[in-house]
């Protein structure tokens, strides 16, 4: 069993999908749990159903790809709860096209959030782990940053940054009780999994996306968010830099 007793987490992008999954499987293995994202009211409802369950949850909104912000996230969160041992690095975006359709701002919009904003959160939270004697660091990679995807430049090139990011963080901290792990989901069934497809219905892309799958199954966020508290938690303290795919076997073909 997870225990997360008495530890401090942050999640970002915790108001929809794999983010806000990931809030509560924490919090129920028993870690405070400070939130961020962009929906205020999705926020909100996530604290008090966190708090309603007997747990301690805080919200902040914000924009991670501001070092601002970020730095006062760590902040608020020693200043709240005393210390951070978990980071769950979930935020992300995702726009749909190659090298020739793949506008500027769509680009820097991917390298923003995907890359800067995990960067950002963990440089902060990294200062604020040594003061707690270590932490674990867990960043939502892809299985497209591992393999590549037609038709995706964008989104493989951020997380494919964001796992060679993840093994560089890994090697640097790893003498200081400080783990860095990337979770790298196949297709989820998230709203992220169905939006910018055009004409296409949901329906038909789950279907899509069901049949290269293995195990012929589409998972939950929560098939994402068990695995981030694994490694949140101290059953996994001989992991480190790790790139773990959770995607039915689609790796492994």
């Amino acid at each position: 069993m997870i225990d997360l007793n008495g530890k401090v987490a942050i999640v970002t992008g915790a108001t929809s999908g794999i983010g806000e999954e990931t809030a509560k499987v924490l919090a129920k293995a028993g870690a405070s749990v400070v939130i961020t994202g962009r929906r205020e009211e999705t926020a909100k409802i996530l604290v008090k159903n966190i708090q309603d369950n007997g747990g301690q949850a805080h919200w902040i909104i914000g924009d991670i790809t501001d070092s601002k912000f970020t730095n006062n996230v760590v902040t608020t969160t020693e200043e709240k709860f005393g210390r951070l041992d978990i980071l769950a690095n979930v935020a992300g975006v995702i726009t749909r096209g190659d090298a020739l359709s793949t506008s500027d701002t769509d680009w820097f919009a991917m390298m923003n959030v995907n890359v800067a904003g995990t960067f950002f959160m963990s440089r902060a939270s990294i200062s604020a782990m040594r003061r707690s004697g270590g932490g674990s660091i867990i960043n939502l990679g892809s299985t497209v940053g591992l393999t590549g995807c037609a038709g995706l430049l964008a989104y493989c090139a951020s997380k494919g940054a964001v796992v060679n990011m993840t093994r560089a963080m890994a090697i640097d901290y790893a003498t200081e009780n400080i783990r860095v792990n990337s979770v790298n989901p196949g297709a989820v069934d998230t709203p992220m999994l169905v939006s910018g497809h055009g004409t296409l219905n949901a329906d038909s892309i789950r279907e899509e996306n069901r049949n290269s799958i293995p195990q012929g199954w589409l998972p939950q966020p929560k098939e994402v968010a068990n695995l981030i508290a694994f490694l949140a938690s101290d059953l996994s303290k001989h992991i480190t830099g790790a790139a773990i795919p959770v995607d039915g076997g689609y790796t492994a073909e």
